[in-house]
């Protein structure tokens, strides 16, 4: 199974229809229908780290701890993706889940971490979990240890709400 560092076929990037309906979310969203993803799909505001203008990405939780207030994204695009290069230079930012927008810090978590998280979440939604690795181009065969293979290959970001350092 390749780690972080290894290629494989990643996908490429959408283009063209493709690339509207992948980013027809971020419209949903814009037009106050964010709702209709419950907590399932998150929009994420970041700030490009070149051009420092504000970017955005919707972005599956694959993991939420309501206790404090987390959410765990992946990046199936891998480490060259901008939504997650962009956390790197600025992870301090602000999320939506539905019309609720909070205030966040990004922590990129280990490759152990994410081979626990992918193990979960392929327990929880098993058929959504195979067709995301046949997606990535990383192959799985359903199992629990198949799928931390794949979470070690994977990078994920924890998103932590921010605490109002003010209040008592």
């Amino acid at each position: 199974m390749p780690d972080r560092q290894t290629t494989w076929d990643r996908p490429s990037l959408p283009t063209g229809w493709r690339r509207f309906a992948a980013r027809l979310p971020i419209l949903l969203f814009r037009c106050g229908l964010g709702r209709v993803f419950g907590k399932r799909l998150l929009l994420l505001h970041h700030t490009g780290r070149i051009t420092g203008l504000d970017r955005r990405v919707v972005l599956e939780a694959v993991e939420y701890a309501p206790v404090g207030g987390s959410w765990t994204v992946a990046s199936g695009f891998g480490p060259k993706a901008a939504w997650y290069q962009n956390l790197q230079e600025h992870p301090k930012t602000v999320i939506q889940l539905g019309n609720r927008h909070h205030a966040v810090t990004a922590h990129f978590l280990s490759p152990d971490e994410g081979a626990e998280i992918m193990a979960g979440y392929g327990r929880r939604h098993h058929r959504a979990a195979l067709r995301l690795c046949a997606f990535m181009g990383i192959p799985a065969d359903g199992t629990d240890a198949g799928f931390r293979d794949v979470g070690r290959a994977i990078p994920f970001v924890r998103l932590d709400v921010d605490i109002d350092p003010r209040l008592p």
